[in-house]
């Protein structure tokens, strides 16, 4: 019977990967993957030998079509993301959608998400929050700041290195030298760390510390 499973995978630490995560990989037709390299070295260390095609940003509005009607035919199909669990800031909401669409059945698995453990261990409010992913580039970020400025929950974002302390100086003009942060890089890596402070000091930090690896922040909400 035709499934799609969206499967969570480590966001580092490879030991992170489920049983049951491992089962499905084995089990289905097909799988999707963001990079097929970076993935293709998470299936030879569980020794998974199921065939895979690339699915990205890039291609997913051309492949959705194409990968519901191979569903239809009667076969499973499992997407994973190069890290985390799929569709959260990576593909894998327009093929559930569609997916929902077309009455075929969906099934994620709990998982890896790198957002999750950030703000755990960030030491801010954590009952409300708020995830916002990616600030956009150019157009639209300060439009997207000037209203997060007023957010109360803790806002998640996740940043790329080369452009953290860019970020990190906005977050001072719009929200504040003194709101408190929090900037986990390479979570569940051999080099894992947590800085929290102002987003003065955090930004003084990471100025004289240029990062590496992948990142996630928080930010306190407006008191």
């Amino acid at each position: 019977m035709s499934k799609l499973y969206l499967v969570p995978t480590p966001i580092g630490n490879l030991k992170d990967i489920t049983f049951r995560a491992i089962e499905v990989l084995k089990d289905v037709d097909l799988i999707l993957a963001e990079d097929t390299r970076t993935s293709g070295k998470l299936l030879k260390y569980f020794e998974i030998s199921t065939h895979m095609v690339s699915h990205h940003m890039h291609n997913e509005h051309k492949t959705v079509e194409n990968i519901i009607q191979k569903l239809k035919s009667g076969i499973t199909i499992a997407l994973i993301s190069d890290a985390g669990t799929p569709a959260i800031s990576d593909p894998g909401f327009l093929l559930t959608r569609a997916c929902v669409e077309n009455n075929i059945e969906v099934d994620c698995l709990p998982g890896a998400t790198a957002f999750v453990p950030a703000l755990v261990n960030s030491g801010l409010p954590n009952d409300k929050f708020v995830f916002e992913g990616f600030l956009p580039v150019k157009k639209g970020r300060q439009t997207r700041l000037l209203l997060l400025a007023e957010e109360t929950r803790t806002i998640i974002f996740y940043e790329s290195p080369h452009k953290l302390v860019k970020t990190l100086g906005h977050f001072c003009e719009y929200f504040g030298e003194d709101r408190q942060v929090s900037v986990s890089r390479e979570l569940t890596k051999m080099f894992e760390e947590t800085i929290r402070g102002t987003a003065k000091e955090v930004l003084d930090y990471y100025t004289n510390k240029p990062p590496k690896g992948e990142i996630v922040i928080c930010v306190a909400g407006k008191k």
